[in-house]
């Protein structure tokens, strides 16, 4: 019931006017039945976005340290996610995988819609990082179509850091229903995995038209992160 309070009193109407979302493509998220829906992740609101605009509840695998942070932005954001019905997923370590792996596939066995960022953490300049193929495992473990989806101008509007949100239109755009049903059984395949990722995000790409890095966001994040941190600790020149 809070699920379809949030997107129709509370804070869908809110989303609307703020952002003022261009919505193309719906058609091809399926009415009935469980199908996965794929997209990037630029902005923090594309948690809420996507829930406000579809016809159809969707549930959302989402990060642990949204139901866990400290004070009252903590508890405010962990009140919003579980009253929206999504699911924390703890990111570390390959039991945490596997564990978001048997979340999803509850959601889908259901016949539900099962939100994912292949990605894995959100985009922190704006471009397309390259996809862990937990996606690809429940989607042939279910036997369901992906549908890719680009979020467009959200990361212009809410930037990582960013807790008020720019007022400015964005754009949500759905392509076709991929179907993996020719890889029925090769689940266990680490090729196959890395084909069906790839072909799912290559179909986000052509629609978000970003930049592609052929690298894991969270290892760039990581690298980024030593370096800015050694730069901090190097003694600095003595000025005149």
């Amino acid at each position: 019931m809070f699920y379809y309070l949030l997107k129709y009193v509370l804070l869908g109407p809110l989303l609307r006017l703020v952002f003022r979302p261009r919505i193309e493509g719906l058609e091809h998220v399926p009415d009935e039945g469980a199908a996965i829906v794929a997209g990037n992740h630029l902005s923090f609101s594309d948690h809420f976005l996507m829930p406000a605009i579809l016809k159809r509840r969707i549930t959302f695998l989402a990060k642990a340290e949204y139901f866990t942070g400290p004070g009252v932005k903590g508890r405010l954001t962990a009140f919003f996610f579980r009253g929206a019905g999504q699911i924390p997923v703890d990111r570390s370590g390959k039991e945490a995988g596997r564990a978001a792996i048997r979340e999803g596939l509850g959601v889908l066995h259901r016949g539900e819609l099962l939100g994912i960022y292949p990605e894995g953490t959100r985009s922190h300049d704006g471009r397309l990082y390259k996809g862990k193929v937990g996606v690809a495992v429940m989607a042939l473990k279910a036997g369901v179509p992906v549908v890719p989806c680009a979020m467009i101008g959200t990361f212009e509007a809410q930037p990582p850091g960013k807790v008020v949100p720019r007022i400015r239109p964005v754009t949500i755009r759905f392509g076709k229903a991929l179907d993996f049903s020719r890889y029925a059984g090769l689940e266990n395949e680490k090729a196959v995995l890395r084909a069906v990722t790839d072909e799912i995000m290559y179909a986000i790409l052509t629609l978000s038209e970003q930049e592609y890095v052929d690298e894991y966001a969270a290892v760039v994040k990581e690298r980024q992160a030593a370096r800015k941190g050694r730069e901090r600790r190097l003694p600095r020149a003595p000025l005149g």
